[in-house]
């Protein structure tokens, strides 16, 4: 039988020409962020290479050297190759350094480039081929939205009239970490749509986990889910939910509520939970209709539709700065209790309550989920131990007069070179040292009165404190968040903690006295401090010297105000000649790298470093 096609039949109907709708969908073209210009990536770039210098040696990753001109300030590094690479760059408080990124040079000519030096510089670094390859990854996000922040960047004077959750979106994240934008695991598209930089307000969906994986914890008052829904959810959502349940044939009771990222349901939940969604003991429903903003921490979001609700923490699998942001179950299971000891302390203690009026943010309610196989793994990385749950924090409520701003919003530098903490001075009218008083006497009294009095200590880095200011920008008082993750007690015994419940101590991670204070020297002082005061010199003509002293008069002022506490401040010495140098970049550089591993990494300690304080 012939198989060749028969031969054309001219009477046979032409088929008819495809309509439009029946034609191929034309290929869809590449589109680049607008902000990818070569003009923009140099700017960013030659900032970030300045400061990966910087921080690398403060943390003696690198050791420059006098330039041999004896150039004021010069410094030298030789690279791998045996060429010099050369800056200006002053030194301050803890040994740090400030390096003028327009002074860069590489064999004589300027250099701007922090991917080039890291490959230039990569035995100089003690960098392994496996580090060095995610760390280009990493540092190329970075840089991304360095490029998208400086596209939308706003003047000191309009970020100055923003609300708190708006100036969020603004902020140029971690000071110190050189690495602080690199959220590994988001693609392109997902950055420019979870990513605080984005400003993308969203709404969350909400799912529903049997009671069987489930656990609810919540502080008085919030005690069963169902009080915590009256308030996070309206009364038709709440009801609609439950209907969705009954409809796939669920008791609707036997289920707890809570809300999940969408990139986290897509990429992690949805395939490690696959059983669960089958069996359904996990299942999907629909969005709230409430918007949310993504906090500088990426997974938790104010609510920008009623801020009178909570703000919700949710567990998000991408490696950002030191650790996968997930929700460590066991912390999250405790966190209202922590909350309840910790705003029981405040309240009763007349100090903290009405001299100072701290503002403690609570974790008041929670939903941990467990994971049928993972959790019983205790050798598995912890990023599988972290998967799903949420946390419901207070929001912030201010009377009329007051707001609020993150402490990392002072270090903020707009693109004509305006300090934003110039720009409040100016506002408030006060003399400049006299209005940094007030923020060191807004700050400093409760975090050493937790200190001093309760052994107790939170991590007040320029995220989780937020400064209080009246109506002319005066800081006024104090607001902390994120307890759970943060918060360390002495390791040695004392009076005060003897009424702490054993669910609250169980879970509080304890430290002996002399590294207790390195929270407040590292997370306050180093992390935030040690920053502002070259903004302060340069833009407040506040000298550094005079800068630390004025810290140092507030430490003493306070330890004078409570005589009876002596034994302790020098348990809890923040006035020690040297401290230990904590040190974050390097964790990723050398310590931990990107090997994934049963705990979460802890800060290095490298040496020592001089205390301004002393």
């Amino acid at each position: 039988m012939s198989t060749s096609p028969a031969p054309h039949d001219s009477a046979q109907p032409t088929p008819p020409a495809p309509s439009p709708s029946d034609a191929p969908d034309p290929v869809p073209g590449l589109l680049a962020p607008p902000e990818l210009t070569a003009t923009a990536w140099t700017r960013a770039s030659s900032r970030l290479l300045a400061k990966a210098l910087a921080e690398f040696a403060y943390e003696e990753i690198l050791e420059p050297a006098p330039q041999e001109d004896g150039a004021p300030d010069g410094h030298a590094l030789r690279l791998d190759d045996g060429t010099l690479l050369t800056f200006r760059a002053r030194r301050g408080a803890y040994g740090s350094w400030r390096v003028a990124a327009d002074s860069i040079t590489h064999d004589g000519r300027p250099m701007t480039d922090p991917l080039d030096f890291l490959v230039r510089a990569r035995r100089l670094l003690r960098l392994d081929g496996a580090t060095l390859g995610h760390l280009i990854r990493e540092l190329s996000a970075t840089l991304a939205a360095d490029t998208r922040l400086d596209h939308t960047a706003l003047t000191a004077a309009r970020l100055a009239d923003l609300p708190y959750a708006e100036l969020e979106g603004h902020q140029t994240g971690h000071p110190w970490l050189v690495l602080n934008k690199g959220r590994i695991g988001f693609s392109a598209g997902d950055a420019a749509q979870w990513a605080p930089e984005a400003r993308r307000a969203t709404r969350l969906p909400w799912i529903a986990v049997s009671n069987r994986l489930a656990a609810y914890r919540g502080v008085s008052g919030l005690d069963t889910p169902d009080r915590l829904y009256a308030q996070e959810l309206d009364p038709e959502v709440h009801a609609a939910f439950r209907a969705e349940l009954t409809a796939r044939g669920h008791e609707p009771d036997g289920y707890l509520l809570l809300p999940v990222h969408p990139w986290q349901w897509d990429e992690v939940l949805l395939p490690l939970y696959a059983p669960a969604v089958a069996a359904g003991t996990v299942v999907p429903l629909t969005a709230d209709a409430d918007l949310r903003l993504p906090q500088q921490s990426v997974r938790t979001f104010l609510n920008a539709s009623r801020p009178d609700r909570h703000t919700v923490k949710l567990p998000l699998s991408v490696l950002n700065t030191l650790v996968w942001r997930g929700l460590p179950t066991e912390r999250t299971l405790a966190a209202p209790a922590v909350t309840a000891w910790v705003h029981g302390l405040r309240e009763a203690d007349p100090f903290l309550r009405d001299e100072c009026g701290v503002i403690l943010l609570g974790e008041v309610a929670s939903v941990t989920v467990e994971h049928p196989l993972y959790d019983r793994l205790p050798e598995v990385p912890y990023q599988y131990k972290e998967l799903l749950g949420a946390i419901w924090r207070e929001p912030l409520r201010l009377p009329p007069g007051e707001r609020a701003r993150t402490l990392a919003s002072l270090l903020h530098t707009d693109p004509d070179g305006r300090a934003f903490v110039a720009e409040l001075v100016a506002r408030s009218g006060l003399d400049p040292a006299v209005w940094l008083r007030h923020l060191f006497g807004a700050l400093l009294p409760p975090l050493l009165h937790f200190l001093y009095r309760y052994g107790t200590v939170f991590s007040p880095h320029g995220e989780n404190a937020i400064v209080v200011y009246d109506g002319d920008d005066v800081p006024v008082r104090l607001a902390i968040k994120d307890f759970v993750d943060d918060v360390n007690i002495s390791a040695q015994p004392l009076p005060e903690h003897e009424t702490m419940p054993d669910d609250v101590r169980e879970v509080l991670l304890t430290e002996e006295p002399d590294f207790l204070v390195q929270f407040i020297h590292s997370g306050l002082f180093v992390g935030v401090f040690r920053y502002l005061a070259p903004l302060c010199e340069e833009q407040l003509g506040v000298s550094e010297t005079d800068f630390w002293s004025l810290v140092r008069a507030e430490i003493l002022r306070h330890q004078a105000r409570f005589p009876e506490l002596k034994e302790r401040f020098e348990l809890f010495d923040l006035l020690t000649p040297r401290i230990e140098r904590l040190c974050l970049n390097r964790n990723r550089l050398h310590l931990d790298g990107y090997r994934d591993r049963p705990e979460r990494p802890h800060a290095a300690v490298h040496g020592t470093v001089p205390n301004p304080l002393a």
